[in-house]
């Protein structure tokens, strides 16, 4: 009878292992972004005609919309057209902790054959370590075009889903010493004043826009820099991938991949945009709980995740995330 307790106890250590290393797999989750259910239609709004604005999104300000109605663009005789502006959902964005992995695609798991680093959250590898390590993807989602709404407006753009970017083929996404090679500004910002700065862009995104002229700071999420997926400060899954997103689209304006489409300067096209203008982008949360409320899901860069983020980190099927991003256009129609 004296064997049962050590039994028991081995018994207990074996399952506590067997369920640690479990817990420990990293498995890719997800599933299609539903176009009707999962997206939040109240952020294409407002949509306006210099300066004037039809409709709104709660808790969702506009960017500064050309102060005239009537624009004009193309050469050597230019024409007469009507200023627009609309918010469109425009691309797709992945941040996951298992290489690739891509959530917003099903949950679609590849296996090409060249080595990936696997991400972590927090200790979830047991060596005492803090801070999150992610992986990010960037996807071409034309969504308006697809479905026919404004096709006839000629500004939107078309075309079909395209993979632009997938971190694990880039060697210094995970790498804070390359990536300072290509990016030495982050010394910069390194400081504490710098840092300190951020408060105040937390602030003003969490009511109303992020203040673009402190182009370091991811507001309530952290600071850009490093362009990596290495996140010193995680508090929480969605805090911690929403700013590796921020890192990603700021990395691909540094890289000259992603260009401005707002404000007058866009009225006769995208122009290049080196430093992003963070007002230029709402961000929506598809997986795994998707955000369909403008109050959840037409955040501006940086604003703070803590009012909406409780229950939408599950553990084990839902540690993959995936955001819809939306970008103001403003175009002259012609």
């Amino acid at each position: 009878m004296r064997r049962v307790p050590w039994l028991a106890a081995l018994g207990l250590a074996v399952g506590v292992g067997l369920w640690s290393a479990h817990a420990a797999t990293q498995v890719c989750t997800g599933r299609f972004v539903n176009p009707i259910a999962d997206v939040c239609w109240e952020c294409l709004f407002p949509i306006s005609i210099g300066p004037v604005s039809i409709g709104s999104a709660s808790g969702a300000p506009d960017t500064n919309n050309p102060s005239s109605p009537i624009c004009f663009c193309g050469s050597p005789i230019p024409r007469i057209g009507l200023s627009l502006g609309v918010w469109e959902p425009a691309r797709l964005v992945d941040v996951t902790r298992t290489p690739w992995c891509f959530p917003n695609l099903g949950g679609l798991s590849l296996d090409p054959g060249l080595p990936a680093a696997r991400g972590r959250t927090g200790s979830s590898l047991g060596d005492g370590a803090a801070g999150s390590v992610w992986h990010a993807h960037y996807y071409v989602y034309p969504l308006l075009s697809w479905i026919g709404a404004l096709i006839d407006l000629g500004c939107l753009e078309g075309g079909g889903l395209d993979i632009a970017w997938i971190s694990e083929l880039d060697p210094t996404w995970l790498d804070d010493e390359l990536s300072f090679l290509l990016n030495p500004e982050a010394a910069l910002f390194a400081g504490l004043p710098a840092q300190a700065a951020c408060a105040a862009d937390c602030a003003a995104a969490s009511v109303g826009l992020p203040l673009d002229g402190l182009f370091w700071c991811a507001g309530c999420q952290g600071g850009m820099y490093p362009l990596t997926g290495n996140v010193t400060a995680h508090v929480g899954g969605v805090q911690a991938s929403l700013l590796a997103a921020q890192r990603l689209v700021y990395r691909l304006h540094r890289a000259g991949l992603a260009w401005g489409t707002s404000g007058s300067r866009a009225l006769c096209g995208r122009y290049p945009m080196p430093v992003m203008q963070k007002s230029q982008y709402r961000w929506q949360m598809t997986q795994p709980v998707p955000a369909t409320s403008p109050r959840v899901g037409c955040n501006p860069t940086g604003r703070s995740s803590v009012l909406w983020e409780p229950l939408r980190e599950v553990p084990v099927s839902g540690e993959s995330f995936g955001y819809l991003l939306w970008r103001k256009r403003t175009c002259c129609i012609l």
